[in-house]
């Protein structure tokens, strides 16, 4: 599970849970190297760490605007902006295959991601190949069309999958219509609307100097660095002003269980999930060990959850967050689960974590930790989310240490108690209706509402 909250929430994340390690654990924090600051002419923030006598060199960009900004009923707008980023496969090919290096361009709510990596000796041309990609974007008909048809079939091969399915279902009925409640990846119908002129306009507005961050890690020392940068990303045109990230507060989710129905389905996915701290946050670090807690405390109360898959994690966004727990179970016992995960909850509300629970997540944070610490593509997103989210390692440290019992047990309660619990079940509606109407309301995704009784006539004056 550690790993997937790694990937989820950051590397930032788990490395401020260090500061709850046992006293005599060496505190990978104070050893962390801080890069070189630069910034262009055009805005472009250049964080940089030579490392002389390494073969190799990664950079990583990250634009500051994501999924967050699609256009209402056009999801997936901003990943299709990325992947015009490096639209010809022979790039891939090219960096792959003839460098021996990496290529990667990532959409999320927040930002797009690209990595590129390779041996020293080419990386102006990888510079090169990122200049490319954002101050002469192909956006042509022709390019669009052919990127939009491969995005398509590729959600539509893995929308299908219940785990998705129920990721889905969980993020919209928690969001709503809120960014953070669609798809970032968009879908087959809402990637068929996006046109040429969406694409153009979200460069114009988002794909900008000033509205993004470089990290440059490797072989190259310094002057080497910035000479190619300012050369060719130097051309890279600043826009007039970053668009805010605003948009209007959701509603509260509606407390039924929702049951997707996917009839003839083998076991049911189970997701329960509450809004949660943005990320850069004050009780965002309470949020993440309360995670670690929760998994503890959900799998001691419900055993049967050892011999099926099952997570829980807190995601944090620009503007908010998510606390989630899922598991895939079989039918009859998805009721049993729910409803352990809602004891869970209501415990984290009203206990403290004893000091065994906290001790033994401090094991598995530390643990995990001590596998990523110091590699390039984990200081490179530990400063990426220092410059996105405004708040430094060391500072989330020192947070992170200073919470006590009573502290995560006034997040937990100010979180769990009273607060709108979303859930949702993916499988067989036929057979999860009779069971998870013993433990509350639910509401069949697609099934006909109960027509309402006529209203008596208004009598008039």
């Amino acid at each position: 599970m550690l790993n997937r909250l790694l990937n989820s929430t950051g590397p930032s994340a788990l490395l401020l849970l260090l500061a709850l390690a046992v006293p005599t654990a060496p505190c990978a924090a104070q050893s962390l190297p801080r890069p070189e600051r630069e910034q262009l002419l055009n805005g472009l923030t250049v964080l940089l760490l030579p490392r002389p006598g390494d073969a190799n060199v990664l950079l990583k960009l990250r634009i500051n605007s994501g999924a967050a900004f699609d256009l209402a009923g056009k999801e997936g707008m901003m990943a299709l902006l990325g992947d015009a980023l490096f639209p010809d496969q022979t790039t891939h090919q090219y960096v792959t295959n003839e460098l021996g290096g990496r290529l990667e361009v990532t959409t999320d709510y927040d930002s797009i991601n690209v990595t590129l990596a390779g041996p020293v000796a080419d990386y102006e041309r990888l510079v090169e190949l990122l200049r490319n990609a954002v101050v002469t974007t192909p956006l042509t008909a022709e390019v669009i069309g052919q990127l939009r048809e491969a995005r398509i079939k590729t959600t539509r091969e893995t929308g299908i999958a219940p785990a998705t399915i129920a990721d889905r279902a969980i993020a919209a009925r928690l969001f709503g219509s809120y960014p953070y409640g669609r798809p970032p990846a968009g879908t087959p119908e809402t990637l068929a609307r996006i046109e040429r002129r969406d694409l153009l306009t979200a460069r114009e507005r988002f794909l900008n100097p000033n509205n993004s961050t470089l990290v440059v890690i490797g072989g190259v020392d310094k002057s080497r660095a910035t000479r190619a940068l300012r050369q060719l990303l130097g051309q890279w045109q600043k826009s007039e002003g970053v668009v805010p990230a605003t948009f209007q507060r959701p509603l509260p989710p509606d407390p039924r269980t929702l049951i997707v129905n996917v009839p003839g389905m083998q076991g049911t996915e189970i997701r329960l999930a509450t809004r949660a701290p943005a990320r850069s946050a004050p009780d965002y670090e309470a949020v993440q060990l309360l995670a670690l807690v929760a998994r503890d405390r959900w799998q001691k109360s419900f055993s049967e959850l050892k011999d099926h898959p099952f997570f829980v994690r807190a995601d944090g966004y620009f503007l908010s967050g998510v606390f989630e727990m899922g598991a895939a179970v079989p039918t009859t016992m998805a009721a049993q689960a729910l409803d352990a995960a809602r004891g869970v909850l209501n415990s984290l509300a009203t206990t403290q974590p004893s000091a065994d629970e906290i001790q033994s997540v401090k094991r598995d944070a530390l643990a995990t930790l001590n596998k990523a610490a110091g590699q390039a593509d984990w200081l490179a997103n530990a400063w990426l989310d220092e410059a996105t989210y405004g708040i430094a390692p060391a500072e989330e440290e020192r947070a992170m240490g200073a919470l006590t019992p009573v502290d995560l047990q006034r997040v937990a309660a100010k979180l769990f108690r009273n607060a709108p619990i979303a859930s949702v079940a993916v499988g067989d509606a036929a057979q999860l209706r009779p069971i998870l109407e013993r433990s509350g309301a639910v509401e069949v995704l697609g099934a006909e509402s109960p027509k309402n009784a006529p209203r008596p006539p208004v009598k008039r004056p």
